[in-house]
């Protein structure tokens, strides 16, 4: 059985929903991104990179292939097909007491991935929030 934290993130995905993310974020999540250096703090921000994750990579072609899950963490290997291009990562997920997520890191391969992604990210994150949902 999955954690509540897993299991909500996993839904969202499915759903692609970004407005699940407020439910399943706790106040003081930290993403720290591939391309950005700074780890980016506090729930709008996170929901505001997962959400545009979820419009980057939540096409037909994206899979989680495996996953590993400790006490308070998981591992998440997951695949997606972006205009040509392969990508290969994982989301390294925590979360508290409460079942809200608390860290998502997202390590992303190859260096062609990371390059897409990140010119994708950064436009969409230019978009206003109400676009992205």
């Amino acid at each position: 059985m999955r954690p509540i934290a897993i299991e909500g993130w996993h839904k969202a995905v499915e759903a692609r929903d970004a407005r699940a993310l407020d439910e399943i974020l706790a106040d003081d999540a930290v993403f720290q991104s591939p391309v950005v250096h700074k780890p980016q703090v506090g729930k709008p921000v996170v929901k505001m990179y997962l959400a545009a994750a979820l419009t980057v990579l939540g096409g037909e072609s994206f899979r989680y292939l495996n996953e590993w899950i400790g006490e308070n963490s998981a591992v998440l290997e997951f695949s997606a097909s972006v205009q040509g291009i392969e990508i290969n990562g994982v989301d390294i997920i925590s979360w508290n007491e409460a079942g809200k997520i608390t860290g998502f890191k997202v390590m992303v391969r190859p260096l062609k991935a990371v390059n897409l992604l990140h010119q994708l990210m950064g436009a969409q994150l230019a978009t206003p929030a109400p676009a992205r949902g």
